[in-house]
């Protein structure tokens, strides 16, 4: 992977360059709502998503040549490699969600919270999919990719493993849940941004592990809840998650001690 020559960021770029992103899709996406009005309002707010998706694709170049000082932005983010090295990267990370996944249905089962059901129908499977390839290469692009290099050259290389976790943790909703089903998401979020840098450093800067292992978390539970096991409706949130009758995992114990268990096995990568 190509190693940044120079730094020209400031504090103040990194923290405005996703929510300027994030707001200029928000904005175009509007016009959704008058053109398609049978379309509702989550339906346009995911455009917008996707709007600003398309714009951090097209600026990202861009803004790593001018400040990290590289010459092939892909490549030092870990995007564009070598197929062969990719796609085992990214089988990998897919084997260790499924491990991951495999541990979670494990314990429900023997508990007697779930029982196997064995249905998913062919549009379930293609939005696991789907899920599995754009939330896990749009969050590591964004996270483990960008965001974590401009920490490292703004705040070096030990400091900025955490301080991405943090971030990744942050931004998501877990303030809407109620008191300490809250602080066990952040809690399982700021886990689960420390194992995936862990398995891009592991990857030695390949991206397309850490996509495996967050898409495959991301897309497998998906396919789980939508009919291969039954979910509790009134499951413990301290051992499957916060979520009621749509768990997440990794606020719970059994995701906690999962996610810990993977970054002890990859704490040699910590430094």
């Amino acid at each position: 992977m190509e190693a940044p020559t120079r730094s020209t960021l400031h504090w103040w770029g990194t923290l405005l360059y996703v929510p300027v992103l994030y707001g200029l899709g928000w904005l175009s996406a509007r016009p959704l709502a008058l053109l398609f009005p049978q379309w509702r309002p989550d339906q346009v707010d995911l455009a917008g998503v996707a709007f600003a998706l398309v714009l951090l694709l097209l600026t990202l170049p861009w803004r790593l040549r001018q400040g990290w000082g590289v010459e092939h932005p892909w490549r030092t983010l870990g995007v564009v490699l070598p197929a062969a090295a990719g796609l085992r990267a990214f089988l990998r990370g897919l084997l260790k969600a499924a491990g991951l996944l495999f541990g979670v249905v494990v314990v429900l089962l023997l508990s007697g919270q779930s029982h196997w059901q064995g249905q998913i129908t062919s549009g379930e499977l293609l939005n696991a999919i789907a899920l599995l390839l754009g939330v896990g290469f749009a969050e590591e692009l964004l996270f483990r990719g960008w965001l974590w290099g401009e920490l490292e050259l703004l705040g070096g290389r030990q400091r900025a493993i955490g301080l991405q976790a943090a971030f990744f943790a942050l931004v998501h909703p877990w303030y809407q849940l109620p008191g300490f089903e809250a602080i066990g998401l952040l809690v399982g979020l700021v886990l689960l941004g420390l194992a995936l840098a862990l398995q891009r450093r592991a990857d030695h800067g390949a991206l397309w592990g850490s996509v495996g292992l967050h898409g495959g978390l991301v897309g497998g539970w998906f396919a789980l809840q939508a009919g291969l096991i039954s979910v509790p409706e009134a499951g413990p949130a301290w051992l499957l998650g916060p979520g009621g009758v749509s768990p997440n995992p990794i606020g719970g114990l059994l995701g906690w001690a999962g996610l810990a268990g993977l970054i002890l096995v990859r704490r040699r990568w910590w430094r």
